[in-house]
C-alpha cells in the first residue's frame, strides 16, 4: 500500500488552510529571528545577546555559542536574577523583556543516603534538555538533614544508574520506589556559585513567576517544537499555577510546561469526560493519572475559568 497518493498531495498543496498554516509558520520564524534576549553567566560574565531559538535546547546552544563552552554544561537558567531562585526558573516561556542568567555545572559530589522514611522530601524539576535537578527541599525531611545536598543540584546518578536524559517524573518515581530501610548513593552536580549571595533559603516558597500573569507578551515554547508570542491571561496563570501545585503533591515534581500542557488540554473542553479523553490520547497518558486526579484537575480548570481561584 503506498504511503500517499497523488490526489492527496495535490489537495494538500492547494488547500488554503495549509497555505495559511505555512504562512503563519513563516511569520513565527521571522518573529523568532527578530527577538534578541540579553544573558549573563550567573557566576559573572560580560552580557551576551542570544536570538533565533524556538525551544530550550536551541536556547542553550545559542548561549553556549555566545560564551564558547559546550551546551551540556548548562544546568538551568533563571530570569531576571543571578541567584539560584527557584521561583524565577526559565520554563516553557520567556517574557520579551526578561534577562536570562545561565547556571553552569560546578563540582560533582556523591552522598550515601539511608532511606529511613517513605518520603525523601524532594521536589524535582528538569531543564528541558535532559537534566533533572532539585527545586525544593522539605523542611525536617531526610534530605533537609543532609547539609551537602542543596536546591539546584543536578541528579546525575542514582547508585550507578544514569539519570541524564530522563524526565523528572521518572527520577521522582525511582527515588520513591527505593524501599524504606535501604541505603543508596546519589551523585549530584552543583551549579557554579559566585559566593554566598547566590544561596536562597532551602525551604523558600514559590512566588509568582516573572513570565506569568502580568499582562506582558511572552515567547512561548510549544510542545510541537514551534515558538510563538502570546499574552498570558490572569485566568490561565492561576490555573497553571494550581495544576503545578497538584503535580508536586502527587508526583513530587514541578513543571510549568507540563502544567501548561494539561491546562491546554482542558481549555476548550465542556466536561470532564472530554478532558479525560484528551489526556488519554496524548503523551500525558504515560503519567498514569487516576480518575480521581483527572477530576481534581478538571475542578481547577473550571474554577479558574469562573474566576474562583485566588493567587
Amino acid at each position: 500500500m503506498p504511503l500517499f497518493n497523488r490526489k492527496n498531495v495535490q489537495k494538500t498543496k492547494d488547500d488554503p488552510a495549509v497555505a495559511q498554516h505555512h504562512k503563519h509558520n513563516e511569520h513565527d520564524d521571522q518573529v523568532k529571528q527578530n527577538l534578541v534576549f540579553h544573558c549573563q553567566q550567573a557566576q559573572g560574565s560580560p552580557t551576551g545577546l542570544v536570538s533565533n531559538f524556538s525551544n530550550v535546547r536551541e536556547l542553550y546552544q545559542r548561549v553556549a555559542d555566545c560564551y564558547d563552552f559546550p551546551s551540556d554544561e548548562i544546568l538551568f537558567c533563571t530570569l531576571n536574577t543571578h541567584k539560584m531562585d527557584m521561583t524565577k526558573l526559565l520554563g516553557s516561556q520567556i517574557g520579551l523583556d526578561d534577562f536570562i542568567f545561565v547556571h553552569r555545572k560546578g563540582r560533582p559530589k556523591e552522598i550515601e543516603i539511608a532511606k529511613t522514611s517513605e518520603a525523601l522530601g524532594l521536589t524535582i524539576t528538569d531543564n528541558g534538555s535532559g537534566y533533572c535537578f532539585i527545586k525544593r527541599i522539605k523542611e525536617n525531611s531526610i534530605i533537609d538533614n543532609i547539609s551537602y545536598i542543596s536546591v539546584g543540584d543536578h541528579i546525575e546518578k542514582i547508585d550507578n544508574e544514569s539519570m541524564v536524559g530522563r524526565r523528572h517524573y521518572e527520577v521522582a518515581k525511582m527515588l520513591k520506589d527505593i524501599p524504606k530501610g535501604s541505603v543508596f548513593t546519589l551523585r549530584l552536580i552543583e551549579p557554579i556559585k559566585a559566593g554566598f549571595s547566590n544561596i536562597e533559603p532551602r525551604g523558600s516558597k514559590r512566588g509568582k513567576n516573572a513570565s506569568y500573569g502580568n499582562g506582558k507578551e511572552t515567547l512561548r515554547f510549544k510542545a510541537n517544537g514551534a515558538a510563538e508570542i502570546q499574552k498570558e491571561t490572569d485566568e490561565s496563570q492561576k490555573g497553571i499555577d494550581k495544576i503545578n501545585q497538584l503535580l508536586e503533591n502527587l508526583l513530587g515534581i514541578s513543571d510549568f510546561e507540563l502544567a501548561t500542557q494539561i491546562w491546554e488540554k482542558g481549555e476548550d473542553k465542556l466536561n470532564s469526560m472530554d478532558f479525560a479523553e484528551a489526556i488519554d490520547n496524548s503523551d500525558l497518558d504515560e503519567l498514569g493519572f487516576t480518575d480521581d486526579f483527572i477530576i481534581e484537575l478538571w475542578g481547577v480548570i473550571t474554577d479558574a475559568r469562573a474566576g474562583r481561584l485566588k493567587n
